[in-house]
């Protein structure tokens, strides 16, 4: 169902950017596929409402957005009838969903290469691209290790330990604020992305950009792994992208809280790493850097800035 779609996608059951945006455009599919009207104007209705449901679970991820607005674009088009409709309709989301699985694979075998042999990388969070990267660089023979983080307060990194340890390669285990004392013994740092804005800028999960700045004092490089469809197009007008504050209760407990009276939990769950901090950025269309980021929003998905007259004001 839908609605179990979107409240699993809000309470993080569903996670990782680009898992959103497959599960949102799934459900969708399955969604039509349920509507037993006949009447056109009274499905598209319904299905603008199964979009809405979903765009109102994660404010950061722009992949989920991206992706329903991709998807649902196709019912703009003119159409005899429901059925002609849902057959388009299907076929987008199929579509959709077997290119987003392919951009991994994709980035994996472009990020691979930019990690050399007996490389020790650091990882944070459970990024699907970030981990392609790692495991196609372990795949081709390259000797390399891993520092992965514990990323609190939900702990994505116990997820990102055991697919490394799967695959063989040789991880330490460490806690967020541990980054810094470990950095110079890193050679790149690999994560992922929630949302790439117009100037090169990245959203990811809280911590990433203090592991940045650590990795840029330290002189480590940083390589970030992205699907196109993770660029915001509407940072060209200037928008700002919304940064979730998810609910205190994860980090600390109702009860306890209850005893401070005078102490806000504040638990942001993205922060933004400047451009100037990292080094590359690597998406299925290829590996850029950071100040390129417009062309990956013009070219791959068709905004332009000269097609709109507010500017950046």
């Amino acid at each position: 169902m839908l609605a179990d779609t979107a409240e699993k996608i809000k309470r993080m059951e569903i996670r990782g950017a680009g898992r959103i945006a497959r599960a949102a455009v799934k459900a969708l599919d399955d969604h039509s596929d349920t509507l037993l009207t006949k009447d056109l104007q009274d499905y598209l209705a319904r299905m603008e409402e199964a979009a809405d449901t979903l765009l109102e679970t994660r404010p950061t991820a722009v992949s989920l957005p991206n992706a329903v607005r991709s998807v649902m674009s196709v019912l703009r088009e003119q159409y005899p009838g429901v059925e002609e409709a849902k057959s388009a309709f299907r076929e987008r989301c199929s579509a959709f969903i077997t290119a987003s699985g392919q951009a991994v694979q994709r980035i994996g075998e472009i990020g691979a290469r930019h990690i050399r042999n007996g490389d020790t990388l650091l990882t944070h969070c459970n990024s699907e691209a970030a981990l392609a990267c790692i495991l196609e660089a372990k795949r081709q023979g390259k000797e390399i290790s891993v520092f992965a983080t514990e990323v609190r307060p939900r702990n994505q990194g116990h997820l990102t330990i055991r697919t490394l340890d799967k695959a063989g390669i040789p991880t330490s285990f460490i806690v967020d604020s541990a980054a810094r004392y470990f950095m110079n013994e890193v050679d790149l740092v690999v994560v992922g992305a929630d949302a790439v804005s117009v100037n090169g800028a990245v959203v990811n999960k809280i911590g990433t950009s203090q592991i940045a700045l650590a990795a840029r004092e330290a002189r480590t490089r940083v390589m970030v792994a992205a699907e196109t469809y993770k660029f915001a197009p509407r940072t060209i007008l200037g928008e700002y992208i919304e940064i979730e504050e998810r609910d205190p209760g994860e980090v600390l407990s109702p009860a306890l809280s209850g005893q401070l009276p005078n102490v806000r939990v504040r638990n942001p769950a993205f922060d933004v790493t400047p451009a100037d901090y990292v080094d590359l950025i690597v998406t299925e269309a290829g590996a850029i850097p950071p100040q390129m980021a417009y062309i990956i929003i013009r070219d791959v998905l068709g905004w332009d800035i000269g097609e709109y007259s507010g500017g950046f004001g």
